[in-house]
């Protein structure tokens, strides 16, 4: 490739997450992806329109400088350093949930979303500035090892990609891709937990996960003698592609086994538990399967336009005894739920406080597989409320005590559902 002959369209392709305004938020369209490393680009130094005021002198002064004195000719990789220059300018506005993807880590976000990948099994984010643990996935070799959610990671190490860092200033794509790998593989994370002096370590064994989004089971009630599972329990552990129709399924099975009890289903405990949330449409959706009408929640775009969202579903569960679940590993779509079904029907939550992310994170999708993550808007609950870096609070505070290995929150929603 001739260097100077690819300068033509760089600031075009640089300035795409300044000059876009279209798209849907995240999980209003799903998204497939090709994966290519470094695709050729082309350059340009026109400046886009009304950005004539911008001064790029500085910028080209040091592309040329690099072009024409750095040492290692192999190294200055054009595309590498236009997709360089992207995220460099995209991690300018400090915000963790923004970031330009390129292929490989564009990919990473697809797996998530299908639930079936290589790694530990955590689902991270950040607590201000510190890389947190939202969740990690049932049965995964994650929770397996005792990671917690809220456990801060403040180092990673990896001794087969020679990797060993710590995790201020890391992006969010970069820790997912150290942490992620190859079954078999391990990776040790150095976690700060409250109520410990001294950091944890731990090694975990990756492995590959298939991760559902919906599991029921049927518990016994204590209110019914002689009745035996007449509690639906619900665990929602993501919002993902396949959330919706596996959903379906379960709302099937619950209404078959009330019609085989002759109605006697004393009532629903819906586990949000761990859920680190995903698609903000699926929130919508299943809100209402237990709302009749009322907005599920309210989108602030750049602090100017409020937008409320309302259900149009026709709910199967709108006259259901219900309780909820939460935890700290109860993040963003799940917190959107909670809040809706707190505030408009006065469902009681039960176990800790949630995680707090109250952003909305609109992915657009770019050339060659590579896209950009942008936080678009904050969302607040039905009455106005911004959970961000706060979280929901329970009605109900049940701690879990990993000592003992009776579930005390899913106690104390059985007692709840049946006392209703």
């Amino acid at each position: 490739m001739n260097f100077p002959a690819v300068r033509k369209t760089i600031l075009v392709v640089i300035l795409i997450g300044v000059i876009f305004s279209s798209g849907y938020f995240l999980g209003f369209n799903g998204f497939r992806l090709e994966s290519a490393s470094f695709p050729k680009v082309k350059i340009s130094r026109e400046i886009p329109k009304n950005r004539s005021d911008v001064d790029f002198s500085l910028f080209w002064r040091v592309w040329d400088t690099l072009d024409s004195s750095y040492y290692d000719k192999s190294k200055v990789n054009i595309s590498k350093m236009v997709y360089g220059a992207i995220s460099g300018m995209v991690a300018s506005l400090g915000d963790p949930y923004t970031a330009f993807l390129p292929p490989e880590e564009n990919k990473v976000i697809e797996e998530d979303l299908s639930g079936s990948f290589e790694g530990v099994g955590i689902q991270i984010g950040f607590k201000g500035k510190n890389l947190a643990v939202i969740a990690p996935l049932p049965g995964s070799p994650a929770e397996k090892a005792g990671i917690k959610a809220g456990d801060f990671i403040v180092g990673i190490k990896d001794e087969v990609k020679k990797i060993d860092t710590g995790t201020s200033g890391i992006t969010l794509s970069d820790a997912v891709k150290i942490i992620r790998g190859k079954a078999n593989t391990k990776v040790t994370l150095l976690l700060l937990r409250d109520g410990s002096n001294e950091p944890i370590t731990v090694t975990v064994e990756r492995a590959k996960l298939d991760v559902p989004s919906v599991i029921v089971k049927f518990i016994d009630s204590p209110a019914q003698a002689g009745e035996n599972d007449t509690i639906a329990h619900i665990k929602l552990l993501k919002f993902g592609a396949d959330t919706d129709t596996e959903w379906n399924k379960a709302v099937a099975t619950i209404n078959a086994k009330c019609q085989m009890l002759n109605a006697k289903c004393e009532g629903i405990i819906l586990d949000l538990r761990n859920n680190p949330g995903g698609y903000l449409q699926g929130s919508v959706d299943i809100a209402g399967e237990f709302l009749t009408k009322g907005s599920v929640v309210v989108i602030e775009d750049r602090g100017l336009v409020k937008n409320d969202f309302k259900t149009d579903r026709i709910g199967n569960f709108t006259n259901k005894k219900v309780v909820i679940l939460i935890n700290a590993g109860s993040a963003s779509a799940s917190e959107i739920l909670a809040g809706a079904l707190s505030e408009v029907k006065g469902y009681k939550l039960i176990g800790e406080t949630t995680f707090g992310k109250g952003t909305i994170q609109e992915p657009l999708q770019l050339e060659k597989g590579s896209s950009l993550h942008i936080t678009t808007a904050k969302w607040l609950t039905p009455k106005g409320v911004w959970v961000n870096e706060k979280g929901i609070t329970p009605d109900i505070k049940v701690e879990d005590n990993s000592e003992t290995t009776v579930d005390e929150q899913l106690e104390e929603a059985i007692k709840l559902v049946t006392s209703i």
